[in-house]
């Protein structure tokens, strides 16, 4: 029905001028609410104009130029419906760029129709683009920016969260808004206690988000990481505090299925810490053998309880716990390994999300960098209010792209 009655783009639309409007979900803590604040900040410090437009409440922000393109944060299932709540002037004649976030090789059919609603399409990664391609739009990689616009941790410090000070800590992060299959903390909790048993001075957090909306997974969760030196953590924290907390540990480990880009793998090690993590799918966008501790896996059929993440002759990788179980304990007894691969984990992430993506994709569509603008990043970003971790997705709409 919504995609019936929303607005099509326009068949020409009027190149790209001016400057940038970024809309999207600015004030809740998703993958793509995430996306759309890093892309409205970095935007803002490479110098071009760019004007806000939140999907959740949306008013048109005054002297709204005709040919600014539209970069839309909404995947192709809700994006019909997005586009019909925003006011008239939002769309006109613009070009329109969906910023998507997909998280296999095949998408899913879900999605198709949606893809009528934008000229072109963005994405987190190659890896991203190479599934969405299949759509019929033009799609391109464009990942997250984030060495323009990097993690902020507040001055909380490891004892604020209840963690112990002589204890080796590894974090898992995960929302359950985004498929607790697809993140895999079980595979995670597996090589902790492979690794270290029940050890008190190595102690397993797995912070999670949205834990009230998805209650039978959490339950689920919390019966699996039962034990002495595992801690789950879920409650609300500002992304800021979130970003502390990724600093207040030791070790970021991801044993994810399948990711479109990676957010907290890429905060870590821009931050300098060590991280583990599945050697497939998006991560590897800003990661590779020398940079992180790649675990091996092998492909298996996607299969999402929740049905999200399926799509045919779709696959996602499994794992090896047991070479997850040996990286933890090697990095975990040896400081100066951490060290050594959190230094090269942070310059090959600062080199790999820098702005060259987005510039180019910018260059693309024909919008101009103000000169000198490229080398910034040291410029006040746009005030957005952080949201907290635990902030509510929209209503019966659980969408990929999930932090």
């Amino acid at each position: 029905m919504a995609a019936t009655l929303a607005p099509r783009p326009a068949p020409e639309p009027l190149r790209p001028a001016t400057g940038i409007i970024v809309a999207g979900h600015l004030h809740q803590a998703t993958g793509l609410g995430e996306a759309a604040r890093v892309l409205r900040s970095a935007l803002s410090r490479l110098g071009l104009p760019v004007w806000a437009v939140d999907l959740d409440a949306p008013v048109l922000p005054p002297s709204l130029p005709p040919a600014a393109p539209l970069l839309i944060h909404a995947n192709p299932p809700m994006l019909p419906l997005a586009l019909r709540a925003q006011p008239p002037g939002v769309l006109g004649q613009r070009m329109v760029i969906g910023y998507w976030a997909w998280e296999l090789t095949t998408p899913s059919p879900l999605w198709r129709r949606g893809a009528d609603f934008v000229h072109r399409a963005w994405t987190l990664s190659e890896f991203s683009a190479q599934g969405l391609a299949l759509l019929g739009v033009p799609v391109r990689a464009v990942p997250l920016p984030l060495a323009l616009a990097p993690p902020r941790p507040s001055a909380l410090r490891r004892v604020d969260f209840g963690l112990p000070e002589d204890a080796v800590v590894t974090l898992v992060s995960l929302n359950l808004a985004s498929s607790l299959v697809r993140k895999n903390p079980e595979a995670a909790i597996a090589a902790h206690r492979e690794a270290f048993g029940a050890r008190a001075d190595r102690v397993l957090v797995l912070k999670v988000t949205n834990p009230d909306h998805f209650r039978r997974d959490m339950a689920a969760l919390v019966a699996k990481a039962d034990g002495p030196n595992i801690r789950v953590l879920a409650e609300t924290l500002s992304a800021p505090d979130a970003h502390a907390l990724t600093l207040a540990c030791d070790i970021v480990m991801s044993l994810h299925r399948s990711e479109g880009f990676g957010l907290v793998p890429a905060e870590a090690m821009l931050l300098g810490k060590p991280v583990i993590a599945t050697g497939w799918s998006g991560n590897l966008e800003f990661m590779d053998a020398n940079s992180a501790a790649l675990v091996g896996y092998k492909l298996v059929p996607a299969i999402d309880p929740r049905g999200i993440y399926e799509a045919p002759g779709a696959v996602w990788a499994e794992a090896d716990v047991g070479e997850a179980a040996a990286h933890l304990r090697r990095l975990a007894d040896d400081p100066a390994a951490r060290a050594e691969l959190a230094a090269r984990g942070q310059a090959h992430a600062v080199a790999a999300l820098g702005p060259q993506k987005l510039l180019a994709a910018l260059a693309e569509i024909g919008l101009a960098i103000p000169g000198g603008a490229v080398s910034g990043g040291t410029g006040p970003a746009p005030p957005v209010a952080a949201p907290p971790v635990a902030a509510p997705p929209v209503a019966g709409s659980p969408v990929p792209g999930h932090a």
